[in-house]
Parts: structure tokens; sequence; C-alpha cells
């Protein structure tokens, strides 16, 4: 794949998870006035992420790290015929694992409750609604899977939007639920608790229903067989196991979080806040480069091009970081200028707006790391070594656990997103000298010059926007949402418009020619 189709491929799916974020705020701009951050919203993050934690360790964290490049072996050795008899063995054996850990979780919803949020059982109120929410809401996890196994096979064959677009769909859902909720005045709490999990299960529906409709216009049909322990299940799980805790390493230090957050009331819900808001960049970057990179990189090494390999690895590199360090800087320079132009209202009041930017600011200095995960991860999962990336989460892992008790009892929730800032640089760190003393990966020396020249770009447009926040100050704090809006509008275009010419003028990126290889049709 060309450095071009690369970039229009990040484009491609980039473009529609900026477009699912965006709609993510709306829906976030309601459940704050729908729920505050009271028992409630702390129930909803409990009850949402547990489907989500799931979903990310074992079917994106395992299907990205080991179905692709098992699925993209089948298409270049057994042709399509074999790519269906993999597919349909392997989609048998998830379905069946599905229903089984969904009818367990059923069961022991109030340990897992437990496991997850401890200091909810000091609220009974609190933890028996967090059991319905989540029993109601984990099915998602369901839906959300089969979607990511479907999605496997759509990007093996370079078909990106479908899979890209669907989580667009949870947005609408459950934006529409919750204008319901407002329009209605629902304020019991078991209620409102109950509407909200159903509009998590039924987007999940909805978004399946997307990648299956273009897996049908693909013409690929994968048969049904009988859930069997095949040699494919076999080789799946051996690469898969390390695969879920490399690919969710993310996902398992955010739960690590939550669990030491539950001890502080309303800790749940502001974390959750700035991480909506630090995962926009890390969505819109980190997660396309890591869903088109896999498949190509496998692709590359199947067919022996290691030059073109390499290319990939420093290119995506180079796209990574021309978009995060920018972003970075803004979050950590103007978060609470953020926070409080998007969720400031109704039962979202300032204390809850100073909590959540202080934890904006934290993560923000992680996300470049973040996204080089992203970047970097594939390099081994392109090669069938899940094995390396597991010992370096172990790693992370350990690291977050134990900053995140050091940090609580003094910076409590902040603590905590500064541990799983820490942890995500040490993993990331590992990733990338491993993968450069093996000679897997060869940075390319021009690249790193640009970086250097993006990161002063960065710096510089974060003094600017400084400043340019003290100027707009009193339109920020207007009365007028309209007024608070647009001033935040000007402050991020600024944002924009300095970082592109400082950018360009010093030679870190060159985006007008990036714009034009976006817009320039395939010859």
């Amino acid at each position: 794949m060309s450095g071009k189709s690369l970039l229009r491929n990040f484009a491609t799916v980039g473009g529609a998870t900026l477009l699912s974020r965006l709609l993510g705020f709306v829906r976030d701009v309601l459940l704050a006035a729908a729920v505050g951050a009271g028992p409630v919203a702390d129930a909803f993050v409990v009850a949402f992420r547990l489907p989500n934690l799931f979903r990310r360790l074992f079917a994106e964290g395992a299907f990205n790290s080991a179905f692709i490049p098992l699925f993209g072996r089948s298409v270049e050795e057994e042709g399509d015929k074999g790519a269906r008899q993999f597919a349909g063995e392997i989609g048998s054996a998830l379905l069946f694992c599905l229903l089984a850990l969904t009818a367990l979780a059923q069961i022991f919803m109030p340990f897992v409750v437990w496991a997850l949020a401890p200091g909810f059982v000091a609220d009974a109120e609190k933890f028996d609604l967090t059991v319905i929410m989540a029993r109601i809401a984990f099915p998602y996890l369901i839906f959300m899977s089969l979607l990511a196994f479907i999605g496997g096979i759509l990007n093996t064959y370079h078909r990106f939007a479908a899979a890209a677009f669907a989580p667009v769909m949870l947005n609408v859902v459950i934006s529409i639920v919750l204008g319901g909720v407002l329009i209605a005045g629902v304020d019991d709490n078991v209620t409102l608790g109950i509407i909200l999990a159903t509009g998590v299960t039924i987007g999940g529906i909805v978004q399946l229903l997307v990648v299956i409709i273009d897996l049908k216009r693909l013409g690929f049909k994968i048969p049904v067989f009988r859930p069997r322990y095949t040699k494919s299940a076999r080789r799946l799980l051996v690469l898969g196991i390390p695969g879920v805790i490399a690919g969710g390493v993310t996902q398992i230090n955010i739960a690590v979080g939550q669990i030491i957050a539950s001890l502080q009331e309303g800790a749940n819900a502001l974390l959750y806040f700035a991480d909506r808001l630090y995962q926009l960049p890390l969505g819109v970057i980190g997660i396309a480069i890591g869903v088109v990179l896999l498949p190509s990189l496998t692709r590359q090494l199947r067919s022996g091009e290691t030059a073109a390999y390499q290319h990939s690895l420093n290119r995506a590199l180079e796209f990574s970081l021309v978009l995060t360090l920018p972003a970075a800087v803004a979050l950590a320079v103007i978060p609470h200028e953020i926070v409080s132009v998007l969720f400031q209202r109704v039962r979202f009041d300032a204390a809850a707006v100073d909590g959540t930017a202080a934890a904006l600011m934290a993560f923000s200095f992680g996300l470049p790391a973040f996204v080089l995960n992203k970047v970097f991860s594939p390099g081994y999962f392109a090669r069938e070594d899940t094995k390396t990336p597991m010992k370096f989460a172990v790693v992370g892992m350990v690291v977050n656990v134990a900053l995140s008790i050091v940090l609580f009892p003094v910076f409590k929730h902040v603590g905590i997103a500064l541990a799983t800032t820490i942890a995500g640089w040490v993993n990331t760190a590992l990733l990338i000298v491993v993968l450069w003393r093996r000679g897997h990966f060869t940075p390319n020396l021009d690249v790193l010059r640009k970086l250097v020249l993006v990161l002063i770009a960065s710096l510089l447009m974060g003094v600017v926007i400084h400043f340019a926040a003290l100027y707009l100050a009193p339109y920020l704090k207007d009365a007028w949402l309209l007024v608070r809006a647009g001033s935040l509008a000007l402050l991020i275009l600024t944002g924009l418009i300095t970082f592109a010419i400082f950018a360009q003028i010093s030679g870190g990126a060159d985006l007008v020619g990036m714009t034009k290889a976006l817009t320039r049709r395939n010859t």
C-alpha cells in the first residue's frame, strides 16, 4: 500500500471516528445535563464500561492482534474459499464463547460489579442500580464482538468505512434516548438507569447491522458450523490470549483506575468525562492508524515487501504525531475552557468542571504515548508475535497499579489519570526500543527531524492559545451558551491556524501536500 493510499485510509477511518466522537460529545453533553456527576452517572459509567472492557480486551484486542494476521494469511495462501472456512470456524467459536460469557455475567453480576467498583458497596442504592444497568447493557458485548470480527474481515479486504462508521449509530441512538429523557423530565434514578442501559443494547444491534450489510455487499458469505475446537481456533487462542492483554492495556489500566476511583464520590464520572475528551484525538488518530496499519503490514510481510513495511511504519509515526502533539498541547493548556463550555449546565456544576479539567490535563500528557502504542503494536502483531507486547503490557499494568495506589491518597482522581499516563509511556517506550533493536523498525532520520519541528510548532501554538484564552475569558464565561461555544470554536480555530503556519513554515509537516494527497483521485 502506497503512502498516499495509507493516508487516504487513515483519513477514512479517522473521519468516521471524528464524526462518531463529535456525536459522542452531543451524547455526553446530554448525559451531563440528564444525570450530572451523581449516582446515576457513576452507575452508568461502570455498567457501560463493563461490556466495553470485555469488548476491547476479547474482541478488538484479540482480533486486531491475532485474527487479522491469521485471516490475512488464509486469504493470501488459500484464497477466498479457505478464508471463508477459517472465518466460519472462528465465528462459530466466538459466538458460543460470547453467549456463555454473557450467561455467566448475568448470574454473577453482583460479584462483577463488586470487583470493578468495591466503593459502591457502601451505597446500597447505587450498587443495586449498577447491577441492574450492567445486566441490561452487557449483551452489548455480543454485538460489538461480532462487529469486530466482521470488521476484521472487511479491513483485510481494505474496506474500512462501514466498521469505522458503525459507532456513529450508537451515539445517535443514545442521544435520541437522552433527548427523550430530558423532554419527558424523567428524574427517578432507577427508571433513568434502565432507559440508558437499554439504549446501549439497542445501539449495539444497530451497529452490527451496519457491518453485516457491508459484508453482504462484499459478497463474502460466512458458513455456519457447529462450534468446534479446530486447528484454526487453537492457533487463534494461542495468539489471542497475549493479544487480549497487549491490545487492551489501556482498558485494563482504566479498569484499575475505576476500582480505586470508586472510593471517591463522583470520581468515576469525572474520569469518564475527561476520558471522553482525550479519547477524541486518540480515536481519530490512534485507532484509525491501528485499524489500517495491521492488515497493511501483514500483507507486506507476507509478500516479502520489507521496504514497504518500514515505509508504512515511518509514515504512520509521522502522521500520528503531526496530529497528536498539537492536540496534546491544547488539552494541557486549555482544559478548563473546553470542559466548562461542553459540559457545565444543569447538574454539571463548577466543582465538576474543575475536577474533570484537572484529570484531562493529566491525561493529555499521555496522549502521544497512547497513540504511539497503536502505531507500534501492529509491528509485532503482523509477525504473529503477541507475547512480547503482552509482557510490556504487564509491566505497564504494574506501574499503573503501583502509582495509582501511591498517588490517589494525595491527588485523588487526578492521581489515577497521572498513573495511567506514566504507565502508557513505559509501555510504549518498551515497544519502540525492542522493535528497533530487533531490526523490525528503522527510524527515518528525516521523519525524526520533522517531528522535532512539529513539537516546537505545537509548543508555540500552546503559548498563543494560552494568551488567546485570557483575552476570550469574559466570552467563555458568558451566560449565553452560543457565545461560549463560539468563543471556544474561535480559540480552537486560532490554535489550528497557528500550528498549521508554524509547522508549514518550519518544514515540520507538509500539511498542504497532505491535503492535496487526500483530495486527489487515485490514478
